[in-house]
């Protein structure tokens, strides 16, 4: 009976550190957002354990059967790129890091692209797209995304355009006026 007791004491505090084989932290960054935002939790719970799940991480990491993974890159505008940075401890205090682009805003539900190749323990992430939905975007923006898509710089841009060719076009007149102005004179 003390054996037992031994074997699962031995277990149970062995255990978790064996299968804690997911990220102990990620951060998104992107447009729009003027610092990182920490998603904080643990493998299996809270807002890290959501996105490690919505995003496809694991699938992307590891494969999967069902394969979840998207065939090829999604039609149609995708909207802007964010950045997720994982951190996921290895044996002897190794530490890898996982990068996925997201695009939120998707149209059709947001998506993930991890780049296939990338270190994770003994092997190479398998990568590809995956099409985390709603609850991916409902996870992001409780962690601190906004719940829609910010400008993109093409509206900065034609907005700059917009004001600017008028001004331009009013700045070279007045020089034209001048100029003509001076040599009447």
């Amino acid at each position: 009976m003390r054996r037992f007791a031994f074997v699962f004491l031995l277990a149970a505090v062995l255990a978790p550190s064996a299968l804690a084989k997911g990220p102990s932290a990620a951060s998104v960054t992107g447009p729009g957002l003027g610092k990182a935002v920490s998603v904080n939790g643990t493998e299996g719970s809270g807002a890290l354990g959501d996105l490690t799940q919505y995003s496809g991480l694991f699938p992307a990491a590891f494969g999967q059967t069902p394969d979840p993974m998207l065939h090829s890159r999604p039609t149609g505008k995708l909207g802007p790129r964010f950045t997720i940075r994982y951190v996921v401890p290895g044996g002897g205090g190794e530490r890898f890091r996982i990068r996925q682009d997201l695009y939120l805003y998707a149209k059709g539900g947001a998506l993930t692209y991890t780049k296939p190749g990338q270190r994770i323990f003994d092997q190479r992430t398998r990568g590809g797209w995956y099409r985390g939905g709603p609850a991916l975007k409902q996870t992001l923006v409780r962690a601190g995304l906004p719940r829609t898509a910010p400008r993109s710089s093409d509206s900065n841009l034609a907005m700059l355009l917009g004001i600017g060719a008028p001004g331009a076009a009013l700045l070279t007149g007045a020089a034209v006026f001048l100029a003509r102005r001076r040599h009447a004179a």
